[in-house]
C-alpha cells in the first residue's frame, strides 16, 4: 500500500499565467516493525493540468469534440489521460510531466517531489453557470507494474485577467528593485512580477468608484451559434443570477448612496465562443401616476396632530440595468475568504 498526497501550498485559487507549484508525498505508510513490512513501488507518476468543459444539452448545442484530445477511454488502461472518466469534453490541457519512474520505498518511508506548470492565459476562467461550466483540475496518475493507473484530481480555480495576453516579460535583469540578501530564480522574478502587473491594472481599472448601486446581477448567455432552440424542447439560452441586493424607501430623497459586496467566489466576466459572462447593477424604481398627490405633512397646523400617508397610492414601476466591468481579486485573498481544498491524497 502507498499513499500519495498532494499539496498547493498557496492555495486553490490562481492567475492565468502564473506558475501553479504543488508537493507530491509519496509515502509507504507500514511501519518498520511490522511483521508483514515490505517495501512497496510505483512504476512512475505524471502530473498535467487540464480544463474541462461541460454544458446543458437543454440549453446548449454541443460543439464537435477536438480530435486531438480523444475523450474516448481507450482499450488499454496503462495511457495516461487525465480526463478518463470526466464528464465533457478536455478544452485545454498542459503538456504531461514526469514525476519518478521506478520508485521503491522501505517501510516508513517518505519522499516529495516538487511540481510547476504555468497555468495558460489563453484558457477561460473556472465557471460554473446555468448552461456551461469551465472545470480545472490538476491530474496525477499513479502506476504499479502491471496494474492500471490511478489517478489523483487536484481541484483548481483560475481567474483570467483580460489584457495579459499581450505582456511578455521583460528580458533585462532589472525587473524591480530586489534585496541583495534574497536569492530569487528567474521563474521566481517572473511571477512576482506578473503579480505586480496584475495589481497594477486592476488598481487602474478600479480606482473610479461607482456612487450607485441596487441590484448586483449576472447574465450568462450562450452565442446564437450555439443555443438551443425553444421549439426543439430546449430551455431559455439566457440566465440571471442576484449575487446582492438592497432595498430603500426614498420618498422625499434627493440623493442617497449604499454599497453591494461582490463575493469573491464568484467569476468575473467573460466571452468564450461558447458563452459570455456579463455583470450589471438592476435598478428598478416605484413612481406615483398622480404628479399633485400631496404626500408632505401640512407645514401649518392650529392644533397639534398625526399626519397618515394615503392608504393607497397608484404607482408605475420601472427599471434600468447598468452594465459594469467586474475584475478578478488577488488571487492569495480569494483563497482566504473562499478557502477551498488545496490537498488531496489517495492510496494505492
Amino acid at each position: 500500500m502507498i499513499e500519495v498526497v498532494a499539496e498547493l501550498s498557496r492555495g486553490p485559487v490562481f492567475l492565468a499565467g502564473e506558475a501553479l507549484e504543488c508537493v507530491v508525498t509519496v509515502t509507504n505508510p507500514l511501519l518498520p516493525t511490522a511483521t508483514s513490512a515490505s517495501s512497496e513501488a510505483l512504476a512512475w507518476a505524471s502530473a498535467q493540468i487540464h480544463c474541462q468543459f461541460h454544458a446543458s444539452e437543454s440549453r446548449v448545442v454541443l460543439p464537435p469534440p477536438d480530435a486531438s484530445q480523444p475523450d474516448v477511454q481507450p482499450d488499454s488502461q496503462t495511457v495516461f489521460l487525465p480526463h478518463r472518466g470526466e464528464r465533457g469534453q478536455c478544452i485545454l490541457s498542459t503538456p504531461p510531466k514526469i514525476l519518478f519512474c521506478d520508485l521503491r520505498l522501505d517501510p516508513g518511508e517518505s519522499k516529495s517531489y516538487s511540481y510547476s506548470e504555468v497555468l495558460p492565459i489563453e484558457g477561460p476562467p473556472s465557471f460554473r453557470g446555468q448552461s456551461v461550466k469551465y472545470v480545472y483540475k490538476l491530474t496525477i496518475g499513479c502506476q504499479r507494474v502491471n496494474s492500471p493507473i490511478t489517478l489523483l484530481r487536484v481541484p483548481l480555480r483560475v481567474l483570467v485577467l483580460t489584457g495579459l495576453q499581450d505582456v511578455r516579460f521583460p528580458q533585462d535583469e532589472a525587473v524591480a528593485p530586489s534585496s541583495p540578501f534574497l536569492e530569487e530564480d528567474e521563474g521566481g522574478k517572473k511571477d512576482s512580477w506578473l503579480a505586480e502587473l496584475a495589481g497594477e491594472r486592476l488598481m487602474a481599472a478600479t480606482s473610479c468608484r461607482s456612487l450607485f448601486s441596487v441590484s448586483l446581477q449576472t447574465e450568462e448567455c450562450v452565442q446564437p451559434e450555439y443555443q438551443r432552440r425553444r421549439g426543439a424542447g430546449g430551455a431559455p439560452s439566457v440566465s440571471h443570477v442576484t449575487h446582492a441586493r438592497h432595498q430603500e424607501s426614498c420618498l422625499h430623497t434627493t440623493r442617497t448612496s449604499f454599497s453591494l459586496p461582490i463575493p469573491l467566489s464568484s467569476t468575473p466576466g467573460f466571452c468564450t465562443a461558447i458563452v459570455s459572462l456579463k455583470w450589471r447593477l438592476h435598478f428598478e424604481f416605484v413612481t406615483s401616476r398622480e404628479p399633485g398627490l400631496v404626500l408632505l405633512p401640512p407645514m401649518e397646523q392650529p392644533e397639534p396632530a398625526t399626519w397618515t400617508g394615503p392608504e393607497q397610492v397608484p404607482v408605475d414601476t420601472f427599471s434600468w440595468d447598468l452594465p459594469i466591468k467586474v475584475l478578478p481579486t488577488s488571487p492569495t485573498l480569494a483563497s482566504y475568504a473562499a478557502p477551498g481544498p488545496s490537498t488531496s491524497s489517495i492510496t494505492i
